[in-house]
């Protein structure tokens, strides 16, 4: 008998959150030994650094939905947050972060980014969408599962289209061009200077 899904919308958030999560998961648990330290599609990050950065970027999570500042965090985050067992160290991370957003009002919360304050709702859709992004980075670094989930491209497509160019930000580069014809996830990938080869 099917299961009813209504847990994975977290506290009624209607996030694709927890899917992403376990997009970036699913792919992490593939990882063979040898490919820990294989390229990915980001020039300068082996597939370790990549989930590095994205397993600390869950771990700010359940500091900055406390009401923590960047300055208060500081550096309990920097370099290599996987030690002996990356695939454990995502596991919780990604938990605990799911958690936290989890809590009823979540998205309505003031959260003090680098940047300045923005609303839970706001965080929460970025998180989401450089888990989308960087799901493909790492199916393309280890070369299973490039295909991505069909709700969660069209999120971040949906995310993206509100940017604009992002180039500026350093966070990605420049958008390429891509036929009229092209698929939702080859036009995401495109916006994010990414050569879509599945």
């Amino acid at each position: 008998m099917a299961q009813h899904r209504h847990h994975r919308q977290a506290a009624g958030t209607g996030t694709p959150y927890p899917e992403a999560l376990a997009a970036f998961g699913e792919r992490v648990q593939l990882v063979t030994p040898e490919q820990w330290d294989s390229p990915t599609p980001c020039s300068d990050w082996s597939v370790r650094d990549l989930v590095n950065h994205l397993t600390g970027e869950q771990l700010w999570v359940p500091d900055l939905m406390m009401g923590a500042t960047i300055g208060e965090v500081g550096g309990r985050y920097d370099g290599d947050v996987l030690g002996d067992d990356p695939v454990g160290a995502w596991t919780d991370a990604a938990e605990a972060a799911r958690e936290a957003w989890a809590v009823p009002g979540a998205t309505e919360l003031t959260v003090h980014l680098s940047y300045g304050d923005a609303s839970g709702r706001y965080y929460l859709d970025q998180l989401t969408t450089d888990l989308v992004i960087h799901s493909w980075d790492l199916a393309e670094g280890i070369g299973r599962h490039t295909r991505l989930p069909d709700g969660l491209v069209e999120f971040a497509l949906g995310q993206f289209t509100g940017y604009g160019d992002l180039s500026g930000s350093g966070l990605f580069d420049p958008p390429l061009p891509v036929p009229g014809d092209a698929g939702p996830q080859t036009r995401l990938l495109a916006l994010t200077g990414r050569r879509d080869g599945g």
